[in-house]
Parts: C-alpha cells; sequence; structure tokens
C-alpha cells in the first residue's frame, strides 16, 4: 500500500505517488517564458525556489481551462527535477494497493502518449496513474525509479 495525491483534469481523476510530491498550493498564474514548449505554463518561485510549470491539460492534450479557486499546483520532484503541475483541483490523499493496478491497455497508452502506466479500480472509479518521468520528458517510469534509487544524492531540497 502507498500513498498517493488524486487529482482531476477535465472531469478525471489522476494519481501520483505521494512521495513524488513536495507541495500542493493554490494557482493564480506563472511568469511567461518564451520559447517554452507549449505545455510550459511558465515559472512560479515556490520558496525561493524558481520551478518550471507544466500545464498538465496542455501536456495530455486536453483543452485549456479557466483558472479557478480550485486550480492546484502539485510540487513534485522526479528523477532530480522540481516541476509545478497544474491541475483542476487535488484535494485527497488516497492508499492504494499496488497489487492492484493494472496496466493501462495499449490503446490507452498509446493514444495518451504513454503518460498513463497503469489504472486503479477503486469501487467505481478508476483513477489513472500518471508516468511522472514521461510527463517531464524521461524515458519511462521504471527507468526514472531506477535512477532514484541508484543516486539520491541528487534530490533537490526545498529551503526552510
Amino acid at each position: 500500500m502507498t500513498l498517493h495525491v488524486v487529482f482531476r483534469l477535465a472531469g478525471n481523476e489522476y494519481a501520483i505517488p505521494v512521495d513524488s510530491v513536495l507541495q500542493m498550493e493554490t494557482f493564480s498564474g506563472a511568469t511567461f517564458v518564451p520559447g517554452a514548449p507549449s505545455y510550459v505554463a511558465g515559472l512560479v518561485t515556490v520558496r525561493g525556489l524558481i520551478v518550471p510549470v507544466i500545464d498538465l491539460r496542455a501536456r495530455l492534450g486536453l483543452p485549456p481551462a479557466a483558472l479557478t479557486l480550485d486550480t492546484r499546483v502539485i510540487v513534485s520532484e522526479c528523477a532530480g527535477r522540481v516541476v509545478a503541475l497544474v491541475v483542476d483541483s487535488a484535494r485527497e490523499v488516497l492508499k492504494l494497493d499496488l497489487e492492484k493496478h493494472q496496466p493501462a491497455p495499449g490503446i490507452v497508452s498509446e493514444q495518451a502518449s504513454g503518460f498513463v502506466h497503469a489504472v486503479h479500480a477503486l469501487g467505481q472509479r478508476l483513477l489513472l496513474l500518471v508516468d511522472l518521468p514521461k510527463i517531464l520528458g524521461e524515458t519511462s517510469h521504471e527507468h526514472a525509479l531506477r535512477g532514484r534509487l541508484g543516486d539520491v544524492s541528487e534530490t533537490p531540497q526545498l529551503p526552510g
């Protein structure tokens, strides 16, 4: 059993392991960076650290949405990189049994560009487990996990 942060995008529920999450905050906007990929919303400062913001709607090919009071950034660390992920809402942390994760069906994995690596059925709910390394442009979920276990000295720490 591991803890996962559950968030919503376009009416669907997604999850990432809580050990990848540094904090969650409300989101009101980011500083635009010319020439950045279209899914990079810009930069924000988090506890004195400049952090790139990834618009998960844009990254996953979903239509844009206006910011609301529920819009959150999930500040995450993966393979030594700290990023903020913009999501529609994030208010839930659940304990999920890893043995109940099912691989994403081939057509889902292909159409989602590999961004969803597993599905977790929780009663009537289906949680899509996001491959965070893939979202960040790394090669795969498993590759990043091996890298993180092999060298923990590169993990940045947020100040205070």
